[in-house]
């Protein structure tokens, strides 16, 4: 093992936004064509002049078509993009020109006149693709898991608690005053040369070392990935032939640093001999780019629509929907996610489909084996089972940080169900979606309340505080039998406080630094640091949409610091500005108009087949103990 002893002596864009133009558009006559997205023309139905204007690509269109409360913008793709780049990018540019803050009326478009506007929107088109290359998350300078996690003394989620992740199943018992092999930095010789050192500390696939010789002083304590190619078992060195060479600030310490190597590691743990290999076999994927899958349509939840996997990182996949000519149409989630299914699966469970444009397939392209996805739960349907009009409680999807007085709409096949949130469903079922009825995303009437949480009443309900059986009584509807809902609970591990990587599911394709706040059997609240608790995320605990510390850094990832580290110079002004940018983001994220779905039906795209539809958040299964009202 001693035998390789030798006692020789490591952005965001920007861009320029125009100053505010005071100049408003004038109220239009009712009769006035208005152009929509899709290049057709139509009128506003009830004759009022009443219209919008994007305010990030300008377009103009019908108010109540539009996306959000405010009505700011005409999609989510412009919402999205709105908050996570082109207003940041304005803010940034105006502090690069003026060294001001903006004030809280700061715009990134102007105003502009109609024919500007629609001006604008054709120019939007055209440069779309050149837009969304450029389009940059947040920073990573300036933040370090090892310095957040050391100054504020937090504890990371252990990797075992993330089995789909690299080494969540094989972590075995590495632990700290684990000995490993490193290279030796403190050093002078012009080759790589090695040392032993001892794990003072683990957060998720971090560790923190310490070589072996310092004792009880940490001024050479450092961080890095135990999952990096350059960690390895003691006796690494030996068997290939490496130098073992004592820090320089230590040298002088002993004289016979090969005796003191024996004293120390004798009955040591180390790294088994075969980590390295186990993970590289766990970071193996097997969804490749070029395959067709059918994913959940993320701008209409209510519907699949056929994409191509564009790359694989981590196992996440970038999927880009297959009519997308630019390829820039894009969605992320993680190959096990319920929301991705094999082609085909709509038309067999009866889930609404929009067909693509593609009449045959691209060269290259190839559909998914089927047995690639995630299985759900078998579910036995013949005796008593979820009928249209039950009431549950639900995470809104569309809001993860609620959980809302739902209503089972329909009951599909291998136990699948469309679900609504009661006061806000369009009349067509055009805002439905879909949870499997082992979804930890579904629960029965009352567990809300058991469990302290705040539950979402129906909007206009104004006989408040809600109760559940005042409310069943007055709608003539009875509660889904608790029986029904999956009690299993697994040895998570997660305790309240940890911290771990997150994905913003609102945002898919961002990872962020995020703190688990409350748990609730297997459900967890996830908070992502530096933001607000209403952004907050119920995610069940073996969601594929978490991740240990570490794993951006492993897959090659980027990383969402927390949103107080984004920017040191421009801490105060850019950091509050983002935030209420996001704001603006989640509340874009509404249910699309009846108007939207009349004119995608125009298309003929939509098919709404007999029974069927996806499971949105099945990652496991509801957990609660309630009782239920007389």
């Amino acid at each position: 093992m001693f035998d390789g002893y030798d006692s020789c002596s490591e952005d965001t864009s920007s861009s320029s936004s125009s100053e505010e133009s005071e100049e408003e558009v004038a109220p239009l006559p009712s009769n006035l064509p208005i152009i929509k997205n899709n290049g057709q023309v139509y009128t506003y139905p009830d004759g009022k002049s009443g219209m919008a204007t994007c305010e990030m690509c300008g377009m103009v269109g019908v108010r109540d078509a539009f996306y959000s409360k405010t009505k700011r913008f005409c999609s989510v793709s412009c919402s999205r993009s709105y908050s996570s780049n082109s207003k940041k990018a304005s803010i940034l540019a105006r502090l690069q020109v003026t060294g001001k803050p903006p004030t809280k009326k700061a715009k990134v478009l102007q105003k502009q006149p109609l024919v500007a506007k629609l001006a604008a929107y054709a120019q939007y088109q055209a440069t779309l693709q050149n837009q969304a290359k450029t389009k940059a998350a947040v920073s990573m300078e300036g933040f370090s898991w090892g310095n957040y996690i050391n100054s504020n003394s937090f504890i990371a989620a252990p990797v075992t608690c993330f089995k789909h992740a690299p080494m969540g199943t094989c972590w075995g018992d590495i632990s700290e005053n684990v000995r490993v092999e490193v290279p030796n930095t403190d050093c002078s010789l012009p080759t790589k040369v090695f040392w032993i050192a001892g794990i003072v500390k683990l957060a998720g696939y971090n560790a923190l070392l310490r070589y072996e010789g310092f004792e009880n002083d940490s001024g050479l304590d450092f961080w890095c990935n135990i999952c990096g190619s350059d960690i390895h078992p003691v006796g690494w060195c030996a068997a290939s032939g490496k130098p073992l060479v004592p820090p320089r600030t230590i040298q002088h310490k002993y004289t016979n640093w090969k005796a003191f190597l024996v004293k120390r590691l004798t009955g040591a743990k180390t790294l088994p001999p075969d980590f390295s290999q186990k993970v590289s076999e766990s970071m193996q994927y097997p969804f490749k780019p070029c395959m067709r899958v059918e994913v959940v349509d993320k701008r209409h939840l209510c519907r699949t629509r056929v994409a191509v996997v564009e790359s694989v990182i981590g196992g996440r996949l970038r999927l880009v929907y297959e009519e997308s000519e630019d390829r820039t149409d894009d969605f992320w989630c993680h190959m096990h996610s319920p929301l991705i299914h094999h082609i085909g699966w709509s038309r067999s469970i009866g889930h609404r489909f929009k067909r693509s444009d593609i009449t045959k397939k691209q060269d290259g392209h190839f559909d998914t084996p089927p047995h690639l996805f995630a299985k759900v739960k078998e579910v036995d349907q013949s005796g008593e089972w979820f009928k249209e009009g039950m009431k549950l409680e639900a995470i809104d999807p569309l809001n993860l940080s609620t959980i809302c007085v739902a209503t089972i709409r329909k009951v599909l096949a291998d136990g699948f169900l469309m679900i609504g949130i009661d006061g806000s469903e369009a009349a067509d079922g055009s805002d439905w979606f879909c949870y499997h009825a082992t979804s930890p995303s579904i629960f029965p009437v009352g567990f809300c309340e058991i469990n302290m949480i705040e539950l979402t009443p129906p909007r206009g309900y104004t006989k408040l505080p809600f109760k559940w059986f005042d409310y069943l009584r007055e709608t003539g509807s009875i509660a889904a039998p608790v029986k029904l809902f999956n009690k299993d609970v697994p040895n998570h591990g997660f305790r309240v406080g940890m911290k771990l990587e997150a994905v913003d599911l609102m945002e898919p394709r961002l990872i962020c630094v995020a703190t688990v706040t409350r748990i609730i059997h297997r459900l967890l609240r996830i908070h992502f640091d530096g933001w607000e608790e209403e952004y907050d995320q119920w995610v069940d605990c073996e969601s594929p949409d978490l991740y240990p510390v570490g794993w951006c850094q492993l897959t090659g990832y980027q990383l969402q610091p927390p949103a107080s580290q984004s920017s040191r110079e421009n801490q105060s002004a850019s950091s509050k500005q983002k935030k209420k940018a996001k704001s603006q983001q989640y509340k874009g994220h509404k249910k699309m108009t009846t108007l939207q779905l009349k004119e995608e039906l125009l298309d003929g795209e939509d098919y709404n087949f007999l029974q069927g539809a996806s499971d949105q958040e099945s990652n496991g299964s509801a957990n609660f103990y309630i009782k239920q009202e007389p």
